[in-house]
């Protein structure tokens, strides 16, 4: 009795500090949970951050909490994540919002919008604006809480068969891409893709469709494909910084003890971090090696960012007028966006520009 009332005035940092964690860990519960992952094993980077969180959580727990990472398609689709958390087949995913557009634009906001967010900002309006507690509103409807999973950083614009030197070449191309980037696109005649990452490859070498993005050099080495599409174009303007999630099953998050919440808290938020380091780190040398063995790497046109840009505002105007869930979000996210650029403007972005034109 006097031990539990001990826990109870001391609250975990307190246990922590009394030495008392391996015992309470201790009578905790084994849970073994399922993670569907949209990513191929392949892409060590997107899929092992579902990895790192994992293996964090049972680190955490004594190895009391146990959670299985598997591939897309080995339990449900790359694109059945969703589907699967909300019905309880499986605890939870790490996925990219942006995939499920289908079911409402507003998941696109926790991911990444064509001319967002770059990876600092949607961190910072996650953590310390409103963003995670109005994604998490939304995502309620959907039986799932949801925890930043990772960020890739601003991304490339992928791979083309052949160059693009206007808006006029975009006519006809089939172009693998998120939704939100497609729907933009297509008032220029461009035929938007949907296709998993592990099924990219072929459908370019095929010539099912004609130019494909992903992420950027380093996975893009690693699926192959400049193998079959010369032209490298930057860059990736739909996605400059996206953000991956983990989605929990609401009942499955709220049966958790205390304990185990704040070990996923905490492995989210590590498997976050660590993700992009990883792309930071991995992405200079692969873009290296790619230049050197041929490719070709070539700006979008200024008159296709300018069209694009313009196309999205027109797009966010239209789902403003006729989605009461995406403005509420987006009402904000934007606001976020603007006094984070005019800060940026001033510091990162010239610091950044002068030290990219040096010679180290």
């Amino acid at each position: 009795m006097e031990r539990r009332s001990f826990v109870k005035r001391a609250g975990l940092a307190g246990v922590l500090a009394a030495g008392a964690a391996p015992a309470i860990v201790h009578a905790q519960a084994n849970l073994r949970w399922r993670l569907a992952s949209s990513f191929p094993k392949s892409l060590d980077t997107i899929f092992g951050a579902a990895e790192v969180f994992a293996k964090k959580v049972g680190e955490m727990t004594g190895g009391k909490f146990q959670i299985s990472v598997h591939a897309a398609g080995e339990l449900v689709p790359a694109f059945g994540v969703v589907d699967a958390v909300q019905n309880a087949t499986v605890e939870m995913t790490h996925t990219a919002p942006y995939y499920f557009y289908g079911k409402d634009p507003t998941f696109c906001l926790g991911c990444a919008v064509p001319f967002g967010l770059n990876s600092r900002q949607m961190t910072a309006w996650m953590y310390e604006g409103n963003g995670l507690k109005l994604m998490r509103e939304f995502y309620a409807k959907f039986n799932m809480i949801s925890f930043p999973g990772g960020n890739t950083g601003a991304q490339m614009g992928g791979w083309f068969r052949k160059e693009i030197k206007s808006v006029a070449d975009l006519k006809g191309l089939k172009f693998r891409c998120n939704p939100f980037a497609g729907r933009v696109l297509e008032p220029f005649g461009v035929v938007p893709q949907s296709i998993p990452g592990g099924d990219i490859y072929p459908a370019l070498e095929k010539g099912t469709i004609d130019a494909a993005e992903w992420v950027g050099p380093y996975d893009d080495q690693k699926l192959g494909f400049n193998k079959v599409a010369p032209n490298y174009y930057y860059p990736g303007w739909w996605e400059g910084g996206p953000q991956l999630d983990f989605f929990i099953n609401t009942k499955a998050w709220e049966a958790l003890p205390a304990e185990y919440k704040a070990a996923v808290e905490a492995a989210a938020s590590h498997a976050h971090v660590e993700m992009q380091a990883r792309y930071d780190v991995r992405n200079p040398a692969a873009l290296k090696q790619l230049v050197g063995s041929g490719t070709k790497l070539r700006p979008f046109p200024v008159d296709v960012m300018n069209a694009a840009f313009k196309s999205a505002q027109d797009v966010y105007a239209d789902l403003s007028a006729k989605n009461p869930e995406w403005k509420k979000v987006w009402d904000d996210y934007s606001k976020f966006r603007a006094d984070q650029n005019l800060w940026f403007r001033y510091t990162e972005a010239i610091f950044d520009r002068f030290m990219q034109a040096q010679k180290l």
